[in-house]
């Protein structure tokens, strides 16, 4: 079942994965960069999370692998599902309009970004 809303993890892991399929280790990394440390995922709070969106149909394991120079055949790689990604547009539009509120109180004075 597709949950209404994501948590903050379930919507970071599905960021990462909205452009390019990566394995556990490289999600960490990328939700740490992007967030400029703010996000930090341990390795069990990543795979719990993981598994609850395996079950929920968000994501799904990718078969697709790099050339093996470059790969880890212990590593298992991540891909966003149709589910996943209609998910992350929802709850990207729903913070789009808490912002635009918060614009229109003067809590965000204008910000863009």
């Amino acid at each position: 079942m597709v949950p209404t809303s994501l948590s903050s993890q379930a919507f970071q892991i599905l960021l990462s994965l909205s452009d390019r399929q990566l394995h556990g280790y490289a999600i960490i990394r990328d939700v740490r960069e992007r967030t400029g440390g703010q996000v930090k995922l341990t390795a069990s709070t990543l795979y719990s999370a993981l598994k609850r969106m395996f079950e929920a149909g968000l994501i799904k394991e990718s078969a697709k692998r790099p050339v093996p120079e470059l790969d880890d055949e212990r590593r298992r790689y991540y891909a966003i599902s149709a589910a996943g990604k209609r998910a992350l547009e929802r709850e990207a539009e729903r913070f789009d309009r808490l912002a635009a509120m918060a614009r229109r109180k003067g809590v965000l004075r204008g910000r863009t970004t």
